[in-house]
């Protein structure tokens, strides 16, 4: 069964934010995904839309391809 990732390939962090352009996940959220549990790339997933708006306009238009 394929893991979801919220990955987008724009990986680039955001230094005053410290998340990622593409995604909205921290560093250490990226690196630990693949041994996360389901629910907790689940939880983390449904708090991306949050993070990016939250971070700035540009965070969020990078997200959504604008």
């Amino acid at each position: 069964m394929a893991i979801a990732s919220p990955c987008t390939k724009v990986c680039t962090i955001d230094p005053r934010s410290q998340l990622c352009h593409g995604c909205g996940r921290t560093l250490d959220e990226i690196a630990r995904w693949m041994s996360l549990g389901e629910s907790e790339r689940q939880r983390i997933m449904a708090e991306l839309p949050r993070r990016l708006e939250a971070n700035g306009p540009a965070l969020a238009d990078e997200q959504r391809g604008v």
